[in-house]
């Protein structure tokens, strides 16, 4: 599977680097910084695209924003969203669409490197893969109706 990994916390950036790479995965482009981002993205029309969501340069959304731009133009490519926060607005945009190649963990719950790595990979196949708090927090503010419920 062919990643563009997107972490701007340099250790976890080049960890994540390394366990993909032993797992067999091409990281095509590791970058810290949102721009870069979509950038890599056209650069390298990866499987999938893992990303933080707060990002330099202003450490706010750079990341979920670049996220959201590469599921618009590309969608196609799987976007994994990997952090310690949950932006409930940009996670609402990001799920609605065809409702497939998308997920959001929370850092601090994934528990077992297999499950990041069976995230990734129901993502990068057409699936999704949400942290179960993400979705409980996401129903909680919609009163349970979204647009991608039946």
């Amino acid at each position: 599977m062919r990643v563009v990994l997107a972490e701007d916390s340099t250790l976890l950036r080049e960890g994540l680097v390394r366990l993909l790479a032993e797992e067999g995965h091409e990281v095509v482009a590791a970058v810290g910084d949102g721009a870069a981002i979509v950038h890599a993205a056209s650069a390298f029309r990866p499987d999938v695209v893992v990303t933080d969501v707060r990002m330099p340069p202003t450490h706010t959304d750079e990341g979920l924003r670049a996220a959201l731009e590469i599921r618009r133009r590309w969608p196609e490519v799987g976007v994994l969203v990997l952090s310690q926060y949950l932006e409930k607005r940009y996670a609402t945009e990001l799920v609605n669409g065809d409702g497939g190649r998308v997920g959001y963990l929370l850092k601090d719950r994934v528990t077992q490197v297999g499950e990041f790595l069976g995230a990734l990979e129901r993502v990068a196949g057409g699936g999704v893969a949400f942290d179960p708090e993400v979705v409980r927090r996401l129903l909680a503010r919609t009163g349970g109706r979204t647009r991608w419920a039946g």
